[in-house]
């Protein structure tokens, strides 16, 4: 039995990740929109907290969850472009 005839008999295990379709997902995209979502929390932070400053808003835990929300967003963010210019600098060390 060869490695096909192997591959066959292991059953399929549910990894709870929805499958993508590569030609739907390039990464170039995928940031593309994170970022704009990154910058309608930020826009829904400035909008509540200028409803708060004005004394439109009762209930303050409003803005003080899309703040922090934002300002996680933004830190994830920041890490994930550190990395990536990680692996860039790590990338233009190598010798051929």
């Amino acid at each position: 039995m060869g490695l096909v005839g192997m591959a066959e008999q292991i059953p399929a295990t549910d990894t709870g990740i929805p499958a993508v379709p590569a030609a739907k997902a390039d990464f170039g995209s995928l940031i593309t929109q994170k970022l704009s979502e990154l910058d309608t929390l930020h826009k829904n932070s400035d909008a509540l907290a200028v409803r708060a400053l004005t004394g439109d808003m009762t209930d303050i835990h409003e803005y003080t969850i899309a703040a922090n929300q934002a300002s996680v967003a933004t830190q994830l963010a920041v890490a994930v472009r550190n990395r990536g210019v990680e692996a860039f600098t790590e990338i233009m060390r190598m010798q051929l």
